[in-house]
């Protein structure tokens, strides 16, 4: 099943340009999820895949079966360990670094 973010995608958009047949073909076919517009979401998964890089696909990996069982391998481990991000980019850090987003009070 691909997954497809809905900030991009609607199921809508594929009767514009598909005959409602293949629409429905190819709907049944797809899962869409939310996707946030804001980056922390990026950050998530640039940092989930740079932890998958590292400390799974560090090495030669002789064929694709090998490769899917390691990666659920480490999948599972990270699951089961409840793998979390600690944020160290404070609203304070926000508020200075992106300060040009801020309303300013003038009192």
């Amino acid at each position: 099943m691909l997954r497809v973010s809905t900030h991009s995608h609607k199921s809508y958009a594929f009767y514009e340009f598909l005959p409602p047949k293949e629409t429905r073909r190819l709907l049944e076919k797809l899962e869409f999820y939310f996707t946030p517009k804001h980056g922390s979401w990026l950050n998530m998964v640039e940092i989930e895949s740079s932890a998958l890089t590292t400390e799974c696909l560090d090495r030669r990996i002789p064929d694709a079966a090998t490769l899917r069982a390691e990666v659920a391998a480490w999948e599972r481990t990270r699951n089961e360990d409840e793998s979390a991000i600690d944020w160290q980019f404070t609203a304070e850090d926000a508020r200075i670094k992106l300060r040009q987003l801020y309303p300013t009070n003038h009192a």
